[in-house]
């Protein structure tokens, strides 16, 4: 088995060598990097073109956005596994090995993933997430608790099939934000997932990340569960009578989601009032949300 890491870049000079070194750093595991550049204006393309490495290639997107960068990178992958890595995030020493390993044993998933750490933009450890370490996520068939809310967060801590991405049709373009969490819900649709307790990635907290740049609104992300919950591959193997509830229940992820990076972005007003909405989008979901925004504040 080999992994195929895709990498969309845009204007990334200040971190793609080091998420570039850290995929060679995984050693034969890894098949190719596919490099896919979405209309860089800076040094990202020297910098990938300075590594010798015969695994990494280099592809145009034309600017067409992350998710049209993350499916062209698909298209031309040929390993039997994908990952899709962003550009200013790294991978942890042996977590593509991590992951193959229980791929080899869990031979029913199509979706293998761990957990992450927070770095900041000089690559030191922000947040407290090792507190969390001990904690297991959902292993099986896991669309409902998906469809309630992304607990995958990243697509650098997993590794999906290549045969079930395409079948389930890839990122959907048209998306904004939260595009990863509707691909993950038409995997889990389409098969098995496993969670493994090991974190694989350093996730970057920067200002020039999409979901960092500024802070967002509870309306930037309720367009997501429209599409999710819109979406016939996903409800249609739902339990029927499970779909309102899910459907409140993910609005209530989103938008607690927003309290969480208003606390970032110092706006504790507007913390507190979009934990509010998301308990009054789904009450049964307020201790989750509470004990989410507790642990935003002491850095977690």
């Amino acid at each position: 088995m080999s992994v195929s890491v895709i990498m969309p870049a845009k204007n990334a000079a200040s971190f793609i060598h080091e998420a570039i070194a850290s995929v060679i750093a995984q050693g034969a595991d890894v098949g190719e990097l596919i490099v896919v550049d979405d209309g860089s204006t800076d040094r990202s393309n020297a910098i990938v073109r300075a590594f010798s490495d015969s695994r990494i290639r280099l592809i145009p997107n034309d600017g067409r956005g992350v998710s049209a960068a993350r499916n062209t990178g698909a298209r031309a992958a040929s390993g039997e596994w994908l990952m899709f890595l962003d550009a200013d995030d790294r991978l942890r020493n042996g977590a593509v090995p991590a992951l193959l390993r229980a791929a080899a044993l869990e031979t029913r998933a199509i979706v293998i993933y761990g957990e992450y750490a927070r770095i900041d933009k000089d690559g030191r450890p922000i947040g407290l997430r090792r507190l969390l370490g001990g904690r297991k996520k959902p292993s099986g068939q896991v669309l409902t608790r998906i469809a309630a809310g992304n607990f995958i967060v990243n697509g650098g801590v997993m590794i999906a099939r290549a045969e079930s991405f395409a079948a389930v049709g890839g990122f959907d373009e048209a998306m904004r934000y939260c595009e990863d969490w509707h691909c993950w819900c038409r995997l889990a649709a389409h098969g098995e997932f496993r969670f493994i307790r090991e974190s694989l990635l350093d996730y970057r907290v920067h200002v020039n990340n999409t979901m960092n740049a500024t802070m967002r609104s509870p309306q930037d992300f309720l367009p997501a569960a429209e599409a999710v919950f819109r979406d016939r591959a996903i409800v249609d193997k739902l339990p029927p009578r499970s779909i309102p509830s899910l459907r409140r229940a993910a609005e209530a992820h989103l938008i607690a989601y927003a309290a969480t990076q208003a606390i970032r972005f110092g706006e504790y007003r507007k913390t507190l009032a979009y934990a509010a909405m998301a308990g009054r989008r789904s009450p049964s979901a307020m201790p989750g949300i509470a004990l989410r925004v507790g642990l935003a504040l002491l850095g977690i």
